[in-house]
């Protein structure tokens, strides 16, 4: 049973009281599940859907905004954009399409080698797609732009294009809600794949529906891109060319960039480049690879490799389709390890991105799912899949140099916090007396005068592991291939040294469950940029050849004066959209023997400042008031400043309860209880009724 709600919030007060209505829940029904209330995922089916929206989904909009990168977008001379398609239209929710919160998932499909890609498009058979916030958050850490898909297909398809473009009126309609949906949900262009026949009228209007769009996305979306996908032909036939040629070039002087067919050849790249209305224009066309390798095609699955350096031998972009075929078409029990070969295969042929955030610099490398989810160490058994819980991710690779190899891989038996930690293994060869040194990441982060550095690890015996940091001057433009630069090892902080004493204040103690956590301070003279951050591992003892794994679980660079900053206040919690529902408790009682709370919690905090928020309950009073009051109990985990509390069991009426917000913030200071938000909820039974 659905039991509606009537909310009674005082803006200056901080209790709230529910009377409850056997009313029907004024939740649509396309953005909340209908029997949980949980946030979802949605697209819009028709140009009807479209040309009426006019309310937006909060849940669904990106928390987290595009990161810099060095180069920028418009200074790369090729790009690689991933188009990601799975299982033929998302299935299911092992790959971030319905539940916005996360789920509990076996074995999903994510994403995580961020570093070697511009451009992220989500692509579904929807008209218009609308990128999962946790698909946008994780790709903006690592300043990777995410375009949404405008698409038109069959009949359907065709009717709707004589609509729209029948005019400038009806064509700049649309044009103005794909700019609004953008912007209100923060992600950053447009895919527009028309693949049906266009009239006379229509096709002459696509290259001003084009033109219009793009200049209203330039205008309202700062960096946004427009891409036109290889389909329709410029006298109206769906007839994909497989290049860029004068049949479909009206499209690719009106937009951003050109995403071409599959089933090209090396010839149709050699009479690409040599067309004059490419000269100036090579990067902004994307040369469609298919993953699945259907067609006559070259490469894909692990040949891909094989199109890449044809691409490249021409110097365009590229545009890999559906690289989910390693989650698909293999063992998922071996998609970690499939995942990494498939991109190490292609990494010769990509660009390694400079992040260029600024301080604090913090990953604790997971990946956004894991059979278990870790905090300072300590495991809490769940399966989970929260693509916006994704931290910086590392550099993946294999190497081997003579005797000696070494590996970078995500290990998700262990981890400091989130899902995932660092796994390095290898071999030191006897003959090896230098340290091996394992390249993490590629940056661009200035440094300050003191950047305090700590790493949490743990390592086999006989080995030493320290921090390696490769700086330049500030103003000095490094690319990621450029090794120039002075290395530098931060000096390790020993007990007792003022600085600790000040973290174990800001921090709390923990305990390390068998982690090694160190400390160390980097001294500049002047400003500097740091380019690359390594991990130094260091043979002790005699020279013979010495296997090695370490796991690192986390690495934090932080501008000591900021340990000065205090902590914000949560401010403003606000509970509404309260819906009640009767069902089964925790230990499957009876059906209608519980009663559940479900709830949007909404508060402000920087969002910037935080990994992530805990949303807690407790009870204060009950029916019976001789039970003392609760203690918090953990709800979930939020990553930005909304939450949905959904079939929450709570104690029958009449009773108070109080909702609780604890910021986690990046730099791993505890915020003070009196910092927190907090909220409480007196509800009773409606007697009227």
């Amino acid at each position: 049973m659905r039991l509606g709600s009537h909310l009674d919030q005082p803006v200056d007060s901080n209790s709230i009281h529910e009377v409850i209505k056997y009313i029907p829940s004024p939740l649509p029904g396309k953005y909340y599940d209908p029997d949980t209330t949980e946030p979802v995922i949605f697209g819009l089916q028709t140009l009807e859907e479209l040309l009426s929206w006019n309310e937006a989904n909060p849940f669904n909009v990106a928390a987290v905004p595009l990161v810099p990168r060095e180069p920028p977008l418009d200074g790369c001379k090729h790009r690689t954009l991933v188009s990601h398609d799975m299982m033929g239209g998302y299935l299911d929710d092992r790959y971030g399409t319905r539940f916005i919160q996360g789920t509990y998932a076996e074995s999903p499909y994510a994403f995580y080698h961020w570093q070697y890609i511009d451009i992220f498009n989500y692509f579904t058979h929807n008209m218009v797609t609308i990128p999962p916030a946790m698909w946008t958050n994780a790709a903006h850490k690592h300043g990777v732009l995410v375009l949404g898909t405008f698409i038109t297909e069959w009949e359907d398809g065709s009717v709707a294009c004589e609509t729209f473009l029948k005019d400038e009126e009806s064509y700049r309609a649309v044009a103005d809600k794909l700019v609004q949906i953008c912007y209100f949900y923060g992600f950053d262009g447009w895919l527009i794949n028309i693949e049906n026949t266009l009239s006379e009228i229509a096709v002459q209007n696509t290259p001003l529906f084009l033109r219009y769009l793009t200049d209203q996305m330039h205008q309202k979306v700062s960096g946004s891109l427009v891409l036109w996908y290889d389909s329709v032909t410029e006298n109206g036939r769906l007839q994909w060319q497989n290049e860029l040629n004068p049949s479909n070039r009206v499209f690719f002087s009106a937009c951003d960039g050109f995403f071409t067919n599959y089933n090209w050849t090396e010839q149709s790249l050699e009479s690409m480049r040599d067309y004059s209305e490419v000269q100036d224009r090579q990067a902004d066309i994307y040369v469609g690879v298919d993953v699945f390798a259907r067609g006559k095609v070259v490469g894909g699955m692990f040949d891909t490799k094989k199109a890449l350096e044809v691409i490249r031998k021409y110097n365009f972009s590229a545009a890999l389709f559906a690289p989910g075929w390693v989650y698909e078409a293999l063992d998922r029990a071996e998609f970690r390890k499939n995942q990494d070969k498939f991109w190490a295969l292609l990494s010769g042929y990509l660009d390694v991105h400079q992040l260029s955030s600024p301080l604090p610099f913090v990953s604790s490398f997971c990946q956004g799912f894991g059979s278990s989810f870790y905090c300072r160490g300590q495991v809490l058994k769940e399966s989970w899949f929260n693509l916006t819980a994704q931290e910086i991710q590392p550099l993946y690779y294999y190497e081997q140099d003579g005797q000696g190899w070494l590996r970078s891989r995500g290990c998700p038996e262990d981890a400091w916090n989130g899902g995932s930690s660092l796994m390095l293994d290898g071999l030191i060869p006897a003959v090896c007396a230098s340290p091996v040194c394992a390249k993490i990441f590629s940056l661009n982060v200035a440094l300050l005068s003191k950047t305090l550095v700590r790493l949490i690890y743990k390592a086999s015996d006989g080995i030493t592991v320290s921090v390696e940091l490769k700086t330049a001057p500030a103003g000095l433009c490094q690319r990621a291939d450029n090794h120039a630069g002075t290395s530098v090892s931060p000096a390790t902080l020993e007990d007792g040294h003022p600085l600790l004493n000040q973290l174990a204040q800001l921090c709390g103690h923990f305990k390390p469950a068998g982690w090694t956590v160190r400390y160390s301070l980097l001294e500049l003279q002047e400003c500097s940029v740091l380019t690359e951050l390594c991990i130094n591992i260091q043979r002790k003892g005699e020279a013979v050849d010495t296997p090695f794994i370490c796991r690192v679980g986390e690495i934090m660079l932080l501008d000591v004066a900021s340990l000065q900053i205090p902590t914000e206040q949560v401010q403003d919690l606000r509970i509404y959209d309260v819906v009640w529902l009767r069902g089964a408790g925790p230990s499957m009682e009876p059906v209608s023997s519980c009663l559940h709370l479900n709830a949007t919690l909404q508060w402000k905090y920087p969002t910037k400042l935080i990994r992530h928020f805990k949303v807690y309950w407790r009870r204060l009073r009950g029916p019976d008031p001789r039970i003392p009051p609760g203690q918090l109990v953990l709800v979930g985990r939020a990553y930005s400043n909304c939450y949905r509390v959904t079939e929450l069991v709570v104690p029958e009426p009449p009773s108070l309860i109080e909702l609780v917000i604890e910021p986690v913030i990046r730099k791993g200071f505890l915020v003070p209880e009196s910092q927190w938000g907090r909220r409480s909820l007196s509800y009773t039974e409606d007697t009227t009724q």
